[in-house]
């Protein structure tokens, strides 16, 4: 017995998604794992006895993918980023506040933030490392300064 892979996703990947999530604690890897569950279902040309069988399979294999990504290498050695912050120095208070503050940024915008103000890459030399144009490097950091003002200015309005 061999179902589309269509039918099994409309069935099952809420069932999946809620393993996963179960395993992993953790959105984006839930739903990694759902992905590769099914990318492995396409990829197995072994018919199945029954959609019981199937179900059972597509339950199983998404609890070791789970596992699997809990077993990374990464997923051992992250920090979360209050205990990162207590390990590092800083100047001031304000220079450690200003780091946590570009930390909580969306990525694109923190790696161009810190490659430029951190590191002191150019527009351009960071327009090579992260393969965008110079002008997106450019609207990059225009817009992650956006959010840091937006962001410190309620904090500095809060202090007063």
């Amino acid at each position: 017995m061999r179902l589309s892979v269509e039918i099994l996703i409309e069935k099952y990947k809420n069932n999946i998604y809620a393993i996963a999530f179960n395993v992993c604690k953790n959105a984006q890897d839930a739903e990694d794992v759902v992905q590769d569950t099914f990318i492995q279902y396409l990829s197995r040309k072994k018919d199945f006895e029954t959609e019981q069988h199937i179900r059972a399979w597509l339950i199983r294999v998404a609890i070791n993918k789970a596992k699997n990504k809990n077993n990374t290498f990464f997923r051992r050695n992250t920090l979360p980023l209050e205990d990162y912050m207590e390990t590092l120095t800083f100047e001031s208070q304000e220079s450690s506040e200003l780091f946590e503050t570009v930390m909580k940024l969306p990525e694109k915008y923190r790696v161009v933030i810190h490659l430029f103000y951190y590191e002191d890459y150019s527009v351009n030399e960071i327009a090579d490392i992260v393969k965008v144009s110079v002008s997106n490097v450019k609207v990059r950091l225009s817009r992650g300064r956006m959010f840091l003002r937006e962001t410190l200015k309620e904090v500095w309005i809060d202090d007063e």
